[in-house]
């Protein structure tokens, strides 16, 4: 039995459906994908698609993400994200980003694409409960599959918990945000729409902004906002928390390597 999920041509239209069909070929050819089943989600940058993993690959099912063509994609306030990103980075290819000329869009979109899968990787390999990455390209990453034969691991703002779940949920929310942290990265747009529940446990999701706090100057600001969104939601599940002082607290602790 495979996950229930929503289907292809309906869900994302012929062109779309063709363009990301086409992104996923490599995959096929490789006898990495055998098969493309349906739609997890499909959002502005980005569609998630479930996929039958080919023989021999060790899991049953891949999560194949799939970021729209560089003239349709658009990550929101690029800037607020990019602060210290381009450390590094030959100075015509920073300028060419700052600028957004052609070649900087492109050059911009890959590295969101490089910078999701690098992030998944760090954090993964640190005990954050992560899709495992497999592997990327310059607009796929293939990682786990978080689900089972009913269908994909539901996001946090569509499940309603009792007040036991609910503090456990946080829990393990404030754990992950403080281990990805002592490891220099903030989600930077975390909130109960990118984290899945299931059986209990969650996942957290969707990296490509996630900044080093150590380079830029946006990222007290950001983890800051990341935990207001998060008390938020687990405010008005009955659990209330102080999302400031959480925040100013872990804070402190990252700047005196306490973490």
């Amino acid at each position: 039995m495979q996950p229930d999920t929503y289907s292809l041509e309906e869900s994302l239209g012929q062109n779309k459906f063709n363009e990301d069909m086409e992104a996923l070929d490599g995959f096929i050819g490789q006898g990495l994908i055998a098969d493309v089943l349906g739609i997890v989600k499909s959002g502005k940058e980005a569609t998630v698609f479930c996929c039958e993993a080919a023989q021999g690959a060790g899991v049953p099912y891949f999560a194949a993400k799939v970021y729209r063509q560089r003239d349709v994609r658009s990550f929101r306030n690029d800037a607020v994200y990019n602060a210290g990103r381009l450390r590094g980075a030959e100075n015509r290819v920073a300028r060419a980003i700052v600028t957004k000329t052609s070649f900087g869009r492109e050059a911009s979109f890959a590295s969101w694409v490089s910078d999701e899968f690098q992030t998944l990787s760090l954090l993964h390999d640190a005990g954050c409960d992560v899709p495992q990455p497999f592997v990327h390209s310059e607009r796929v990453i293939i990682m786990e599959y978080i689900g089972d034969e009913e269908g994909p691991a539901p996001v946090l703002s569509s499940v309603r918990l009792d007040r036991a779940d609910a503090e456990r949920a946080l829990a393990q929310i404030l754990r992950n945000v403080e281990l990805a942290l002592a490891h220099d990265r903030i989600h930077g747009d975390l909130s109960a729409y990118n984290v899945l529940y299931l059986a209990g446990a969650v996942r957290l999701i969707d990296f490509p902004q996630a900044v080093d706090a150590r380079f830029n100057p946006n990222a007290l600001s950001l983890l800051e906002r990341d935990l207001a969104n998060i008390c938020g939601y687990f405010d008005r599940q009955g659990v209330p928390a102080d999302a400031g002082r959480l925040a100013r607290a872990l804070w402190s602790r990252y700047l005196r390597s306490e973490l």
